[in-house]
C-alpha cells in the first residue's frame, strides 16, 4: 500500500500568517553556486500552532550536482530580539543536478503562536556525482472538486531502486511562483523496467495554481513535469472581481494618500451563472490584503461579507489607514464561508503613501 507524508501540514487560514509577519531571508556569499531562490519563501502556521517555512534551493553550477544542503531557519516574536528557536532541514531533493533546484519545508520544532518572525540561512552543502535521469513521471487524471484527485504512473528505465518517492511541489500564482507546500508519495522498491501506478487525495492550498511532479530513488531522478490544476468542477458560479479603487471620504479616486488618513477601497463583483438564477444563494467574504512593493510583507488585512443572491453587479468596500509610508500593492479576493475561491483574484493596483 502507498504511503503518504504530507512536507507541509494543511493549515485552513485564510492568508498566510499575519499581518505581523515577515520572513527576512539571508543568503551564503553569492560566489557560491547553491541560493535560495527566492527571498521570500511562503511562511505559515499550520493547523497545530506548528510554524513552517518553505522554499526552494537552486543549484547554480552548470557542471556538478549538490548534496546535504543545510539550511537554517531562524524563529523570532514581536519583542525579543534573539530566536525563540533555531531549527534546520535539508531538500526535499537528495542530490540537485546542474542547473537544477529543489523545494524544502522546514518546520518548528514546537508549536509556538507567538512566533511572529523568520530569518532563513544557506548553511552549506556537497559537490555529488549526478543521478541519471532513469525515472519518468506522468500524469493520467487530475481533478479537483472538494479535494484534489491525482493518479499518475513512474516509470523506471533502468536498474532496480529502493527509496524510490514522487514529490508534488504545490505553487501559487505569484510570479515568480512560491511553493506552497510538497506532498510525497513513498512507492519504495521498484523493479527494473516496472510501472507504478500512484494516486494522491487530499485538501490543497486554495493558493495553488498547479504543481510541480518529479521523483527519486537511490539511484535515479526524473525531469520536473509541471502539472496546471483545473478549476474545481462544483464551481459552476463564476464571479470576476474588477475595478479596484481606492478613494477618499468624498468618493474622489486617488493615486497617493496621505499617511494616516483614512481610504476606501472599493470593488465591483459581477456574476455570473450557468444554473438557474433564482437558486443561487451564497455567503461570502471579500477580502483586501495590501502588502509592501518592496519586500511583499503583508501591511493589512481587511474583510467585507456579503450575500451573492442575485446576477448583478455589486459593490464591496474595506477600509485602512496606511502607517507606513512606500509604495504598496493591492489584492483582493473573494471566497466563500469554507475559504474556497469564488472568483479569480482581482487586478492588482499600486498606490503610494507619503
Amino acid at each position: 500500500m502507498q504511503k503518504f507524508i504530507f512536507g507541509a501540514f494543511l493549515v485552513f487560514l485564510l492568508i498566510p500568517f499575519s499581518q505581523a509577519f515577515s520572513a527576512e531571508v539571508t543568503d551564503t556569499p553569492s560566489t557560491l553556486s547553491v541560493s535560495l531562490k527566492s527571498e521570500t519563501p511562503f511562511v505559515y502556521q499550520d493547523s497545530d500552532g506548528y510554524t513552517v517555512v518553505v522554499g526552494a534551493v537552486k543549484n547554480h553550477n552548470s557542471q556538478t550536482s549538490v548534496t546535504n544542503v543545510l539550511i537554517q531557519v531562524k524563529l523570532f516574536d514581536d519583542l525579543d530580539p534573539n530566536p525563540i528557536e533555531i531549527v534546520q532541514g535539508r531538500t526535499t531533493l537528495e542530490v540537485i543536478p546542474p542547473n537544477g533546484e529543489s523545494p524544502f519545508t522546514i518546520r518548528s520544532e514546537t508549536p509556538n503562536p507567538a512566533i511572529t518572525q523568520a530569518s532563513i540561512t544557506l548553511l552549506g552543502f556537497d559537490s555529488s556525482s549526478s543521478k541519471q535521469k532513469g525515472l519518468a513521471v506522468y500524469t493520467s487524471e487530475v481533478s479537483l472538486d472538494k479535494t484534489l484527485f491525482f493518479e499518475g504512473v513512474l516509470k523506471n528505465s533502468g536498474a532496480p531502486n529502493s527509496n524510490t518517492n514522487v514529490y508534488l511541489a504545490f505553487y501559487d500564482g505569484f510570479e515568480p511562483p512560491r511553493i506552497l507546500e510538497v506532498a510525497t508519495i513513498e512507492l519504495g522498491d521498484v523493479e527494473s523496467d516496472a510501472e507504478v501506478s500512484f494516486n494522491i487525495d487530499k485538501k490543497i492550498d486554495f493558493r495553488a495554481v498547479g504543481f510541480l511532479l518529479f521523483a527519486e530513488s537511490d539511484v535515479f531522478s526524473s525531469d520536473f513535469v509541471d502539472v496546471k490544476i483545473p478549476k474545481p468542477q462544483s464551481l459552476t458560479k463564476l464571479v470576476s472581481i474588477s475595478s479596484v479603487s481606492v478613494t477618499d471620504s468624498y468618493g474622489n479616486k486617488l493615486s497617493e494618500i496621505p499617511l494616516g488618513s483614512t481610504v476606501n477601497i472599493e470593488s465591483k463583483t459581477t456574476v455570473e451563472f450557468v444554473e438557474e438564477q433564482n437558486s443561487y444563494n451564497v455567503p461570502y467574504t471579500y477580502y483586501v490584503q495590501i502588502k509592501e512593493a518592496e519586500t511583499g510583507k503583508v501591511e493589512y488585512i481587511g474583510k467585507f461579507d456579503g450575500r451573492f443572491e442575485f446576477a448583478k453587479l455589486q459593490s464591496q468596500v474595506v477600509d485602512w489607514i496606511p502607517e507606513k509610508s512606500g509604495l504598496f500593492f493591492i489584492e483582493t479576493f473573494v471566497w466563500d464561508r469554507s475559504n474556497i475561491p469564488l472568483a479569480e483574484q482581482g487586478p492588482f493596483v499600486l498606490i503610494n503613501v507619503n
